[in-house]
């Protein structure tokens, strides 16, 4: 029996990935994921949407893009809302 969370959803690879949805175990697998799509889409720069909260998201998402090959560097969005959000730039010529 298949239960709805175990159902396979399909993300649009738009640049942007909102966070809000999914449980922090499952960002892990999902940002480093994410990246690769973007890449194959000539997709060099994401917006990762954590939100503020306790910082748990940001904290998981951080450490993940400092270890990253792909990401050229990353930082909280330039606006009021900034803090929430997480604009990651992608490497273009990766060997």
């Amino acid at each position: 029996m298949a239960f709805p969370e175990d159902e396979l959803i399909e993300y649009p690879i738009d640049g942007v990935l909102d966070l809000h949805t999914f449980r922090p175990e499952e960002v892990k697998e999902l940002v480093p994921e994410y990246i690769q799509a973007c890449l194959e889409k000539n997709i060099f720069r994401i917006r990762i949407i954590h939100g503020k909260g306790k910082g748990i998201l940001k904290t998981i998402v951080w450490s993940i893009l400092e270890k990253h090959p792909a990401v050229s560097g990353f930082r909280h969005e330039d606006n009021a809302g900034g803090w929430g959000a997480t604009v990651v730039e992608l490497k273009r010529n990766r060997n």
